[in-house]
C-alpha cells in the first residue's frame, strides 16, 4: 500500500473513531478525535511540500477540517444556533474514504479554515535571518499592516473521574531579551508522546499585552485535556511561544519550552526555554540564552476522589 494509501486510511479510521464517539455520546473524546483530525488535514492542505493531492482534492480536504470544528464547536456549545449535526458529518465519510476519486460537488455551503501560513522549519530559520534592530523598527509598524487575530482557543476542563487526576496549568510568564518587541504574543501548548504525535487538541492563548522589562505576562490558565493517569510514558507537554512579524506578514515560532511527565507536581514551576525549530521528538536542543531567562509556569492537580 502506498503512503498517500496509508495516509488516507490513517484519516479515515480517525473519522469514524470520532463519529463513534460522538454517537455513543462520549463527547469529550469526540472534540478530541475530530479536532485532532481538522490539524493533520490542515497541514496536509498547507503543506508547502510536493503533494499527493491536487488543488481541488486539497480544497476538499480544507473544507472536511471546516465541517470538523463546527461540529466539535456545536458540541462545545449546546446553545450554538449554527448547530452542525452529527448525520451532517457523517456525510463526509465517503469523501476522505475515496477523497482520490471523489468528483462530485461538496454536499456543504463552507469554505476552508483560513489559511494560517505554515512554515516548514527550514523556511522559517531563513526567513529570520534577521538583525535585532530589523525586528525593533518592524514592532514601531503600522498597525493597519497586521492581520485580524484569531482568539484563543482554550479548551474548558475536563469532566472528573473518580481516582483520576486533572492537570491545569497557569501559564505565568516569560523571560526575553527583547520582550518589549514581540507583537501579540500568544502560546500554543500542546502534549506529544515519544514520537512526537499530538495526544490531546492543541490550544493557542489569546494574545496578550502585558510587557514589563524582561517579561512577557500571560496569566492564563490551560486545563490539560486528558487525566494524568492516562498520559503515557515519555509524553511532554509543549510550549511554543509565538509572535507576529509585520515585515514578512506571518507569525513565527521564536521558542519553546516543555514539560515531561516527572515534572508534573502542585507549585510554580519555572522551566528552560529551546530555540527552534520545535524538536517535539526532543532529541536536539539547544538553549535559546545562557540568561537566567524562562517560562514561569503554576501547577495545580484535581483530583476526585
Amino acid at each position: 500500500m502506498s503512503d498517500v494509501h496509508k495516509t488516507i486510511q490513517k484519516w479515515h479510521a480517525s473519522f469514524r473513531k470520532g463519529t463513534d464517539f460522538d454517537s455513543w455520546g462520549q463527547l469529550v473524546e469526540a472534540i478530541d478525535e475530530y479536532q485532532i483530525l481538522a490539524r493533520q488535514l490542515q497541514k496536509e492542505v498547507q503543506s508547502p511540500n510536493v503533494s499527493d493531492f491536487s488543488e481541488e482534492q486539497k480544497k476538499l480536504l480544507g473544507k472536511i477540517a471546516t465541517c470538523l470544528e463546527m461540529r466539535s464547536a456545536s458540541l462545545q456549545c449546546t446553545q450554538s444556533k449554527e448547530e452542525f449535526k452529527l448525520e451532517d458529518l457523517k456525510k463526509l465519510e465517503n469523501i476522505i474514504k475515496n477523497i482520490l476519486t471523489y468528483n462530485k460537488e461538496f454536499p456543504f455551503d463552507v469554505q476552508p479554515v483560513p489559511l494560517r501560513k505554515i512554515l516548514a522549519p527550514g523556511e522559517e530559520e531563513n526567513l529570520e535571518l534577521e538583525e535585532e534592530e530589523e525586528d525593533a523598527a518592524a514592532a514601531a509598524g503600522s498597525p493597519e499592516a497586521f492581520p485580524p487575530r484569531a482568539p484563543g482557543t482554550l479548551l474548558p476542563r475536563l469532566p472528573s473521574e473518580p481516582g483520576m487526576t486533572l492537570l491545569t496549568i497557569k501559564i505565568d510568564k516569560i523571560g526575553l531579551k527583547d520582550a518589549g518587541q514581540c507583537i501579540d504574543p500568544y502560546m500554543t501548548i500542546s502534549v506529544k508522546d515519544v514520537n512526537g504525535v499530538d495526544l490531546n487538541p492543541v490550544q493557542d492563548t489569546p494574545v496578550v499585552s502585558r510587557k514589563e522589562d524582561t517579561y512577557i505576562h500571560f496569566s492564563i490558565d490551560v486545563e490539560i485535556q486528558r487525566h494524568v493517569e492516562k498520559l503515557p510514558k515519555g509524553a511532554a507537554i509543549f510550549f511554543e511561544f509565538k509572535h507576529y512579524k509585520p515585515k514578512k506578514r506571518f507569525t513565527s515560532t521564536k521558542c519553546f519550552a516543555f514539560m515531561e511527565m516527572d515534572e508534573i507536581k502542585p507549585g510554580p514551576i519555572v522551566i528552560e526555554l529551546y530555540k527552534k525549530p520545535t524538536d517535539f521528538k526532543r532529541k536536539k536542543l539547544q538553549l535559546l540564552t545562557k540568561k537566567p531567562l524562562y517560562l514561569h509556569l503554576h501547577q495545580t492537580l484535581h483530583k476526585d476522589s
